[in-house]
């Protein structure tokens, strides 16, 4: 009989059970392109885009901007705004004729103000 004051070793204890792999990551069920859906990170997202869709024209209190695209896919969005983002919205200054297009990632704030809703089914899609 073993005594109470030995230290245990290694072999007389049986190997801890492992842990199951997660669904995603199992090699017979491959995970479904782009990853689960999150409802509570779109409804974050949802809310941080507003009501800026491909089309919408808004104002702040710098300029107005057209919305020329919405990326919801984080590793473009993260791509175009050099840091990590989950969406980001191409706009154009309209204030100014020589504008370019950029990315911007503000949050929609109650100071900002919907001049013209724009179509809310053309927002960017990642390509399959």
């Amino acid at each position: 009989m073993p005594s109470m004051t030995a230290a245990p070793t290694l072999d007389s204890r049986p190997p801890l059970p492992k842990r199951p792999l997660p669904h995603e990551k199992t090699p017979d069920r491959p995970a479904p392109a782009g990853g689960r859906p999150h409802p509570q990170r779109d409804a974050r997202v949802d809310s941080e885009i507003g009501p800026r869709a491909v089309g919408a024209i808004y104002q702040t209190s710098i300029s107005a901007y057209e919305v020329l695209a919405v990326i919801r896919d984080p590793e473009r969005a993260s791509a175009l705004l050099k840091r990590t983002a989950l969406w980001a919205v191409i706009v154009r200054d309209i204030m100014r004729a020589d504008a370019e297009p950029y990315a911007v990632g503000d949050v929609w704030t109650t100071s900002d103000h919907l001049v013209r809703e724009g179509r809310t089914t053309a927002s960017f899609a990642p390509a399959a």
